[in-house]
């Protein structure tokens, strides 16, 4: 919504963020509906180029209820529309420059090699919305003069514990084992608070959080941690 608001003072902020986040599970997407990598990459950028100067974002509260479907909605509308390939937008021009390597790293490999298009834009934002999660908690924890702790203790959010690891990391912080289990406790509470609220802030409707964090976890479940 801060995206949409003309002359509001963040949201330039807003919309860097949304590109920066969103751009994954919409390459993704192209890229599984048959275009090239260069291709997809053009179209990726002049798509969220529209989005924004076309004021596509304007007036989206009342009747949509998720922006994950409104951007699956937008990004296939867009393709489906003629599109002269002579006016895509340059790399960099003003879009967010998109590393083709990394961008076909992220939605390819053999595991997912035969996911539609639609199971590839839903991996991807998954994962997006963790990882705007996880950039929140990492800023929180540095305010709160934790970071190191954080660096070590954020690999535990995705998985368990090997045998020794709380206790080599309670002799090296002069604590006990079940302390830093704890801190992985409370560290883990926090994210998911954050995933939540990351997910909350994609919906109209606050009723349908728990509905949305159980799509999160359908479209992960064929993701390796």
């Amino acid at each position: 919504m801060a995206a949409s608001q003309p002359d509001s003072v963040a949201q330039d902020e807003a919309r860097a963020t949304l590109c920066r986040s969103y751009w994954p599970p919409v390459y993704a997407y192209i890229r599984r509906r048959g275009h090239k990598p260069e291709d997809a990459q053009d179209l990726t950028q002049e798509f969220f180029a529209r989005l924004l100067a076309k004021e596509w974002l304007a007036g989206i509260e009342p009747h949509v209820s998720r922006f994950r479907s409104f951007l699956l909605t937008a990004v296939s509308r867009f393709l489906s529309n003629e599109y002269d390939r002579s006016t895509a937008a340059k790399r960099g021009g003003g879009a967010p420059l998109l590393e083709l390597e990394l961008a076909e790293r992220l939605c390819h490999s053999p595991r997912t090699a035969h996911e539609s298009p639609e199971s590839a834009y839903d991996r991807r934002w998954a994962l997006a919305v963790l990882d705007q999660a996880l950039i929140r908690l990492r800023e929180e924890t540095t305010a709160n003069g934790k970071s190191r702790q954080f660096e070590r203790l954020n690999t535990f959010l995705s998985r368990e514990a090997g045998a020794g690891e709380y206790g080599e990391l309670g002799r090296e912080w002069g604590v006990s084992a079940g302390a830093v289990g704890v801190s992985v406790h409370r560290l883990r509470q926090r994210y998911r608070e954050l995933v939540r609220a990351e997910i909350s802030g994609t919906l109209s409707d606050p009723s349908l959080v728990d509905e949305e964090m159980r799509h999160l976890f359908t479209a992960l479940q064929n993701e390796d941690w």
